[in-house]
């Protein structure tokens, strides 16, 4: 009885093939935690600490919490905290629901000036406009010092948009066709039947979005004052400058190193994603493939 040949990538990995693999893998997790934990362990650290070991701190012999102190005591990092995550929660919310609404006519064969307004978008996507076009625009709409021109500019994605529509051309036509004898509308059909089988696409465009409002801070610094910034603009601004923070109202700086006062902004800014990311994660794979292969 001849044996069957298996293909190579049936076979079982040699010892060699898996070291290797585990090796890499080891690496690339270094590489990823070892940074962090530079960083966080810089955060906590005290200023004698941070001054003798040049500025950073790989374990911290005393942990203080004297730098999230200072930040949180102090109005810039708070108050930036809090715009960060009022433009991510208002700004997700209307870019999914402008996104879902358009996606959702554009994966509909038929519709009226369908073809012209996805070439349309799909243009803007080849040939995005450029830092003083867009600046203008927001100046001629009265939108300069205001938390909305960090969300309309940027509304909807067009990668995101894609996606979703190739998600809602996946469905079933029968799903829709079944609504429609039912005599469900097209608000209806979106609501009761494409929504709630898209729940993978929704939360990865979703996260998507979040992330990119929430690292948004090239438009703040175009658009808005220094007391108006997002959280990300002034962690950008005083980690480029070197310094401690200072509080605009008193003009009194932070007491703990600057070093450690960076890495704690940067520890505050980090944090809200991390803590997201891993409950949306088993969405990725799915919710991203399916609306690239059928789009």
């Amino acid at each position: 009885m001849s044996s069957r040949v298996r293909p190579g990538w049936m076979e079982k990995p040699q010892p060699v093939t898996q070291a290797g693999k585990a090796l890499a893998l080891a690496a690339v997790v270094l590489l990823v935690c070892v940074p962090f934990l530079v960083i966080v362990s810089t955060s906590l650290a005290s200023t004698d600490e941070v001054v003798a070991n040049g500025g950073w701190v790989l374990w911290p012999t005393e942990p203080t919490l004297d730098a999230y102190r200072d930040i949180l005591d102090g109005g810039i990092v708070t108050h930036a905290l809090g715009v960060s995550a009022g433009v991510t929660l208002v700004g997700t919310l209307l870019s999914l629901a402008c996104t879902v609404c358009l996606a959702y006519a554009l994966s509909r064969p038929g519709v009226l000036g369908g073809r012209p307004v996805l070439l349309l978008v799909l243009f803007t996507f080849l040939f995005p406009p450029g830092m003083i076009p867009s600046f203008l625009l927001v100046k001629e709409l009265g939108l300069l010092d205001s938390y909305a021109s960090l969300v309309l500019p940027v509304l909807v994605n067009v990668f995101n948009l894609v996606v979703l529509r190739g998600f809602f051309q996946g469905i079933p036509e029968e799903l829709y066709e079944a609504a429609r004898l039912d005599g469900a509308g097209d608000w209806r059909v979106l609501w009761s039947v494409v929504l709630p089988l898209s729940k993978a696409a929704l939360a990865v465009v979703g996260l998507f979005y979040a992330v990119a409002y929430w690292n948004s801070w090239f438009y703040a610094s175009l658009y808005l004052e220094s007391d108006h910034w997002p959280l990300q603009q002034v962690l950008r601004t005083y980690v480029i400058a070197g310094s401690g923070l200072t509080d605009a109202t008193t003009g009194e700086g932070t007491v703990t190193a600057p070093q450690t006062v960076q890495m704690a902004v940067l520890v505050i800014a980090t944090v809200p994603i991390l803590l997201v990311y891993p409950f949306l994660q088993k969405y990725f794979t799915k919710g991203v493939l399916t609306g690239a292969i059928k789009s």
